[in-house]
């Protein structure tokens, strides 16, 4: 049975462990080992999270598969992009699931239950940043109809960033 719920301040220190774990997976190799967990320790932490909670253009929703936590996703409403000239866009933050729930189409779901949210409340738009080299990610992303629009380069650390493409969906 899959399940997606709202996540609310509660969730946060569910959505630290997700984090961490699925940043490590998809992109543990994308900086040195320090770089890569002074990042994580930074952003993915009970405090970080639940702060989040604080901005009401954020949401956060879980995907539960048999009723355990397969991932989580984080979407930012009207969140422009120098990129992109739409207003009223949603800037899709996070779309994480454990590498243990790979092929089983909860990605998919949970991305498609984003786009119906960003639609219902009359976003014209959706896009996200993606690591050059998440080759996976991207495939996905080409899949679900985005087109590369730019670049933008992802500050793991003060002295390590990502480049990363940025991709955008139109409605």
């Amino acid at each position: 049975m899959i399940q997606i719920i709202k996540a609310t301040i509660k969730h946060s220190e569910l959505i630290a462990e997700i984090g961490k774990q699925s940043f490590l997976e998809s992109h543990g190799n994308s900086a040195s080992k320090e770089d890569v967990n002074h990042f994580i320790l930074k952003t993915y932490n009970k405090d970080a999270i639940s702060k989040e909670f604080g901005n009401p253009k954020v949401q956060y929703h879980i995907i539960y598969l048999n009723y355990k936590a397969a991932g989580f996703s984080k979407i930012e409403l009207n969140t422009s992009n120098n990129c992109i000239n739409d207003l009223n866009v949603t800037k899709l933050d996070r779309l994480y699931l454990l590498k243990k729930y790979y092929g089983q189409n909860l990605g998919s779901k949970l991305f498609d239950f984003n786009i119906q949210f960003s639609k219902k409340h009359n976003q014209k738009g959706i896009w996200l940043a993606v690591w050059l080299e998440n080759q996976r990610a991207i495939n996905f992303y080409i899949k679900k109809g985005f087109k590369i629009v730019g670049k933008y380069n992802f500050k793991i650390s003060e002295s390590h960033s990502n480049p990363n493409h940025i991709m955008y969906l139109k409605y």
